[in-house]
């Protein structure tokens, strides 16, 4: 009799070891598990800063070089246009695409809508020549002049379009702030990459009396590095925010009609991003 019931106490433990070890395995794995293969997008704003530049102007008659030149961009604020598909292109932006070819690294392209403005009415070194030296309300010395907009308007405003491709890696941090935490619900990331491409710019240029000019152009190249946190929810919809810096040289830069005209600048810049997007696999 006590065989009996030994007999079947060991085989009920042994159905429900069995049955227990059968959830597990069958349990749905979360779709934030693995990344690989999954496209994202993001749309979002920025904020920029730049260090001075020495920019050399060119022309038939004419070869400056302004020392120290400063700027700044021309924030929009939180405004409809970033939403508005007839003015999207008006607020500084960022747009992105990317593919996750394993769990933690992707590629993308996408493009960062800048805007760069020379501050006005600064006295700065220059050297070289131009004609009419004194006629557009610079002041010329022997090494200075004044930057009045009757002598230079210089601004990378629709825009300063960095148009490159990053490589960049993805971590899940989550369970740093909560060990049972549901990350198809919400999940923190960490994210850092390289970039590397083409300066597209829009330059709104006046020079030395000559036409305004402002047209679309191939100037030259820009690289970058970036850190940032990222938020997912409900596996497909997060927020996106980065530290973003680089360096950019613009040896091709429009200046007028002419294409004798020509000016050629490098400088080093630094974006705050915030971006909203969605991640799934087709």
């Amino acid at each position: 009799m006590k065989q009996s019931f030994l007999m079947v106490v060991l085989s009920f433990c042994v159905f429900s070891q069995y049955a227990i070890s059968q959830e597990i395995v069958e349990a749905p794995e979360k779709y934030t598990a693995h990344n690989k293969g999954k496209f994202y997008i993001f749309w979002g704003g920025n904020r920029e800063s730049y260090s001075k530049s020495d920019i050399r102007f060119k022309g038939s008659d004419y070869d400056f070089t302004l020392y120290n030149v400063e700027a700044h961009d021309k924030p929009k604020g939180w405004h409809c246009d970033y939403i508005n598909p007839l003015r999207m292109t008006i607020p500084q932006t960022n747009l992105r695409i990317g593919y996750f070819i394993n769990d933690h690294y992707n590629i993308s392209i996408g493009v960062d809508h800048m805007k760069y403005v020379m501050y006005q009415d600064k006295t700065v070194k220059y050297s070289g020549y131009y004609p009419n030296a004194g006629s557009y309300n610079e002041n010329p010395t022997s090494d200075e002049l004044t930057l009045h907009e009757d002598f230079l308007t210089f601004e990378h405003t629709d825009g300063l379009n960095y148009i490159n491709t990053e490589f960049s890696r993805v971590d899940d941090i989550s369970t740093l702030f909560c060990k049972t935490l549901n990350t198809d619900k919400f999940q923190i990331n960490v994210t850092e990459g390289l970039g590397a491409g083409i300066l597209y710019p829009k330059t709104n240029t006046t020079l030395l009396g000559k036409d305004r000019y402002d047209a679309f152009h191939t100037a030259g190249y820009g690289l970058s590095a970036k850190v940032g946190l990222n938020f997912t929810f409900f596996k497909h919809f997060f927020i996106q925010t980065e530290l973003k810096g680089g360096y950019i040289n613009m040896n091709d830069i429009r200046t007028t009609s002419n294409t004798s005209d020509h000016a050629e600048q490098d400088f080093w810049f630094f974006q705050q991003i915030i971006a909203f997007g969605g991640i799934f696999r087709i």
